[in-house]
C-alpha cells in the first residue's frame, strides 16, 4: 500500500469532484507549488526544497525567480511508492 492518506483525497478535490486541484485553485496546469507540495505531504516547505535539490522530489524551475513547480503525477508517484 502507498502512503496516500485521507486528508489528500477530501481537501484536494474540485468541489464538483472531478480532477486534483489547489485550494486557491492555481493547479489548472497540474503544477504544483513548494507550499502545496508541503501541505500534501504534511512536511514542511524547506523539507520539499531539500529534497528538491537532491532529486528526491522532481521540479522545475520557472520564472525569472526560478521558483520550484512540482507536478502532480509526480507527487501522485512519490505518494504510491
Amino acid at each position: 500500500m502507498g502512503r496516500r492518506s485521507a486528508k489528500w483525497d477530501t481537501k484536494m478535490k474540485h468541489a464538483d469532484g472531478s480532477g486534483v486541484g489547489s485550494e486557491h485553485g492555481k493547479e489548472e496546469n497540474g503544477l504544483l507549488t513548494a507550499a502545496e507540495v508541503a501541505k500534501i505531504l504534511n512536511i514542511h516547505i524547506n523539507t520539499v526544497r531539500n529534497w528538491s535539490n537532491i532529486g528526491v522530489l522532481k521540479s522545475l524551475r520557472v520564472g525569472p525567480r526560478r521558483d520550484r513547480r512540482f507536478k502532480k503525477e509526480d507527487i501522485d508517484r512519490f505518494l504510491y511508492k
